[in-house]
């Protein structure tokens, strides 16, 4: 089957026409249009660095300025628009996907036994009678009212008791869902209890393989089926390629030959009308903006290298002397084009967002106006997390590296 060819800007802007990106940061971002949003998307991911603000927080404003952390928290735990469980990690998800989480909740019960067997405390699973027992006397339960005469072992983060990998393993199959946080803790309650009974149909697993491989499409403009199976990271590769290989045959999808910003080609599926809708897409507005470390144009941190030409690798776990930028490095975007980076940290102490660095990428001429732009995103950054004003470390503006 001949391929069509999509050029690097139209993929660039058809993959952030996708994820919110193309058009101009504004308009409301609380309820019914925050959902809206959010399942655009597909789901947000949700981290606990805090570094600046949340990842979570930093998604949805570099797209809706006026959104503000408690509007995500009132869809999530009064609405109950939104429910928390993994994609490829933990995530914000529109209820309207549910049933075709039991698909996951089904797999994630059969992997995490065998491998919370060895990771985490043994015998976590003689404690699921006793925590659901918990949790249906006395309500939504955090990890700290369960087991609290176990030992936790010298682990570190992820050394969790007995009771506390019971809870998580409950959660994750399905009979407990998440419905709060405390700070960051998680409080758990009975899924019988939380979730309406019309999401609790339980879908076919073809059916399910379906949906999650079209919305992953429908998501991403373009990909090849090994991001189609990671973008939820429910459907194996082999379920992906399968799916593929039906709908080229069908004629649902067509071979796209996407051309990447070093002038190489990847090939991809699209929808037959891909390269029509990425030829009306009006060019991103210029203004600069500061994306989280895993906003979802970052998420395939391989994919944004082949479309952006943007190498970029969060160094939270690499030791402080081996590290290229700095602990939590935050992508800078300009129009379609990822233009730099920077390394900032709010100082809530002394109210002040403290810029340690920026790095312009070699391809860009950092000029007087750039910086102008990039001075009012940060001082837009500074309100949306409550601090008074911005100061700059001496000689924070690097040479390219």
């Amino acid at each position: 089957m001949t391929a069509a060819r999509l050029e690097n800007r139209a993929a660039r802007r058809l993959f952030m026409d996708r994820h919110a990106l193309a058009e101009p940061p504004a308009g409301r971002a609380k309820g019914d249009d925050l959902h809206g949003l959010i399942h655009r998307l597909g789901f947000v991911q949700l981290d606990s660095i805090n570094t600046v603000a949340r990842a979570h927080d930093m998604i949805l404003y570099s797209r809706r300025p006026t959104y503000r952390t408690p509007n995500l928290k009132r869809l999530y735990e009064r609405d109950r628009a939104l429910f928390e469980h993994w994609t490829h990690d933990a995530a914000m998800i529109p209820m309207d996907f549910y049933p075709h989480w039991r698909l996951r909740f089904r797999r994630d019960a059969e992997a995490l036994k065998a491998r919370w067997r060895n990771w985490r405390r043994d015998g976590f699973e003689d404690r699921f009678h006793t925590v659901l027992q918990h949790v249906r006397d006395h309500g939504p339960v955090c990890s700290a009212d369960v087991g609290t005469d176990e030992k936790k072992g010298n682990g570190g983060w992820w050394d969790w008791h007995p009771s506390k990998t019971a809870l998580e393993y409950l959660w994750r199959s399905g009979a407990l869902t998440v419905v709060g946080r405390d700070g960051f803790q998680k409080r758990y309650d009975l899924t019988e209890r939380v979730i309406d009974t019309g999401m609790q149909n339980d879908p076919d697993p073809d059916e399910t393989i379906d949906w999650l491989c079209n919305a992953a499409l429908d998501r991403l403009g373009f990909a090849t089926s090994g991001q189609l199976a990671a973008f939820w990271a429910t459907v194996t590769p082999a379920e992906a390629k399968a799916w593929c290989d039906r709908k080229l045959r069908s004629g649902e999808i067509m071979p796209l030959d996407v051309i990447n910003a070093d002038g190489t080609s990847r090939r991809c599926i699209t929808r037959p009308d891909a390269a029509e809708i990425a030829a009306e897409i009006a060019p991103p507005p210029g203004r600069v903006r500061v994306l989280s470390p895993f906003d979802p144009v970052l998420r395939d941190r391989n994919r944004a290298q082949r479309l952006f030409g943007f190498h970029y690798r969060i160094e939270v776990f690499v030791p402080a002397p081996k590290r290229t930028y700095g602990y939590y490095v935050f992508p800078v975007l300009e129009g379609d084009s990822l233009v730099g980076r920077i390394d900032m940290k709010a100082r809530r102490d002394s109210g002040r967002l403290t810029v340690t660095a920026f790095w312009p990428e070699r391809s860009v001429r950092w000029s007087d106006g750039r910086n102008r732009r990039l001075a009012s995103e940060l001082d837009r950054i500074a309100r949306f997390t409550g601090l008074a004003e911005v100061d700059f470390a001496a000689n924070w503006l690097r040479e390219p590296i």
